[in-house]
């Protein structure tokens, strides 16, 4: 008869086992285990893949908020340059302005102290005529004559001079 060796054996229990599988049906629960495992993974591989698009797209949001705010803060600052610049140009005007304002009053009172200067002068050289013939008339002149000639003199040199 057949020599059974340990080979023959060992290929029965496998094939026992493999049929005490079968009639128990554990190769369904392990394809519905496998199956189940499958769906798991894939479910988490499709919310990884939702996550990531999320995250793309507020990555995108945000840049696109950064260069507005580049291009806002760049407006702002050309803003204020400008009106930086405006208002230098403004009150180097103003001080224009003021420095010709003050330039012309001054000018006006040098022309006004010149003017009164020169009627100063004006009146003490018509004083000092007046007295000069007063004198010389007196002593050369005498009389009722001399007096209406003093008199007349001195009209005439104030009139004159003044």
């Amino acid at each position: 008869m057949f020599e059974l060796d340990a080979e023959f054996w060992v290929a029965v229990a496998f094939v026992v086992f493999v049929g005490v599988l079968v009639y128990f049906g554990t190769h369904g629960m392990m394809l519905k285990f496998i199956d189940q495992r499958r769906d798991r993974i894939k479910g988490e591989l499709d919310e990884a893949s939702r996550l990531k698009q999320e995250a793309q797209a507020l990555l995108a949001q945000y840049q696109r908020k950064q260069r507005e705010a580049e291009q806002e803060a760049a407006a702002i600052i050309a803003g204020a340059t400008a009106e930086a610049e405006r208002m230098m140009a403004e009150a180097k005007a103003k001080m224009e302005e003021f420095i010709a304002r003050r330039s012309k009053m001054a000018e006006t009172k040098i022309a006004q102290a010149e003017a009164q200067a020169v009627a100063d002068v004006r009146a003490a050289a018509a004083e000092a005529a007046v007295a000069a013939a007063e004198t010389i008339l007196t002593q050369t002149v005498k009389g009722e004559v001399a007096d209406r000639l003093i008199v007349k003199g001195i009209d005439d040199v104030k009139s004159k001079l003044n």
